[in-house]
C-alpha cells in the first residue's frame, strides 16, 4: 500500500491546522451566525439587553397584577365543590376567600413598590379590581350559605321571620 500524498485531494470534512497565520485562517471560515465585527455593535447589543429587560421587568408586573383575576375560576369550582351548608370546611373557605383578599389590599404599596414607570397605575388599579373580585366572590357565598343579614329579622328581635308561603319539593304523582 502506498502512502498517501501530502499533496493529494483534501477531503471536504478535514481540518488542516499547520496554518502559522490566524488571518489566513480566518478567511477560510466564515462568521458564525448572528456575529459581525464592530463596536458600534456593543451600544446596540446593550440597548437591546435593557429593551429585552424593561420587557420583563413590565410582563412580570402585569402577571402580578392578573393574579387575583387568574384566582377567581379556581375559587369559584372551590364554592361550588364546597356546597351550601353549614359546616367546617365552607366556612374555613369563605373566611380565606375574605382574608387573603384584605391582606392583600393592605399591602398594596409593598407589593408594587418596585414596579415603576407607566404602567404602574394600571396594574395597580387591576390588582385591587382583581382583589375587590374575589372579596364579592366570598360575600356571595356567604349569602348563599344564609350567613349574611340580609333580612329586618336578622337584627331586630321583635320582627318576625319570613315565613314561607308555599314549600315545592320533587316527588311522584300517586293515582
Amino acid at each position: 500500500m502506498a502512502a498517501p500524498k501530502s499533496g493529494s485531494k483534501r477531503m471536504k470534512w478535514a481540518l488542516d491546522f499547520s496554518h502559522k497565520n490566524n488571518k489566513e485562517r480566518s478567511s477560510e471560515l466564515a462568521s458564525p451566525p448572528g456575529y459581525t465585527h464592530g463596536v458600534a455593535l456593543v451600544h446596540s447589543i446593550d440597548h437591546a439587553r435593557d429593551a429585552n429587560s424593561n420587557h420583563l421587568i413590565i410582563k412580570k408586573s402585569w402577571d402580578l397584577a392578573l393574579g387575583p383575576l387568574k384566582q377567581v375560576p379556581m375559587n369559584l369550582f372551590i364554592m361550588y365543590m364546597a356546597g351550601n351548608s353549614i359546616s367546617i370546611f365552607p366556612i374555613m373557605m369563605v373566611g380565606m376567600l375574605i382574608i387573603r383578599p384584605v391582606k392583600a389590599l393592605f399591602t398594596l404599596q409593598q407589593t408594587f413598590k418596585v414596579i415603576e414607570g407607566t404602567h404602574a397605575f394600571g396594574q395597580k388599579f387591576v390588582f385591587f379590581l382583581g382583589q375587590i373580585v374575589n372579596i364579592l366572590l366570598a360575600l356571595y357565598k356567604c349569602q348563599s350559605m344564609g350567613l349574611l343579614p340580609t333580612h329586618a329579622s336578622d337584627w331586630l328581635a321583635f320582627v318576625e321571620p319570613q315565613t314561607r308561603v308555599e314549600y315545592s319539593s320533587g316527588g311522584f304523582v300517586y293515582t
